[in-house]
């Protein structure tokens, strides 16, 4: 996993520094942007494997942008919500629904939980795409089957 890319965003370096120690000791990539934009240019670019954003940015709204990544990286891409402004379950029930969020944190958050998070989110996203067939040996296999298959009785 050592391989990973995780995009911080952040208006406040403190915060962006803060989480991206967190990831030290795992030795991941770690890229940082101050604002929606930035950090868009960063996704394309970069590719990241993670992001981890505040909903309040400057240029782009942290919402907008996990849509955009959601939907660009086809789920692809994880993202992570850290916000210090929109609390209450409203908001992470339309951060995770509406806009494609994997996870919903509100500030201050635990670390520790915030870590394990990010974790098992790129645990899924390393074992999800190594064992499953590509479409084609998919359609492959269950013409085989059919083909195969005793004919119908009637």
């Amino acid at each position: 996993m050592a391989d990973k890319k995780i995009l911080l965003v952040d208006y406040d370096t403190k915060n962006r520094d803060a989480v991206a120690a967190l990831f030290e000791p795992y030795r991941f990539q770690i890229f940082q942007a101050s604002d929606g934009a930035a950090a868009y240019d960063s996704f394309k670019i970069e590719n990241p494997d993670l992001v981890i954003l505040e909903a309040i940015l400057p240029k782009l709204h942290g919402f907008d942008l996990t849509k955009r990544i959601t939907q660009e990286s086809k789920g692809r891409t994880s993202v992570i919500i850290v916000t210090g402004l929109y609390r209450g379950p409203q908001y992470k029930q339309e951060a995770l629904t509406s806009f494609g969020a994997a996870a919903y944190f509100e500030k201050p958050f635990d670390g520790e939980h915030l870590l394990q998070t990010a974790l098992d989110l790129l645990r899924e996203k390393s074992d999800f795409g190594v064992d499953l067939p590509t479409a084609a040996e998919v359609i492959r296999l269950l013409s085989d089957r059919l083909k195969a298959a005793p004919p119908a009785r009637g």
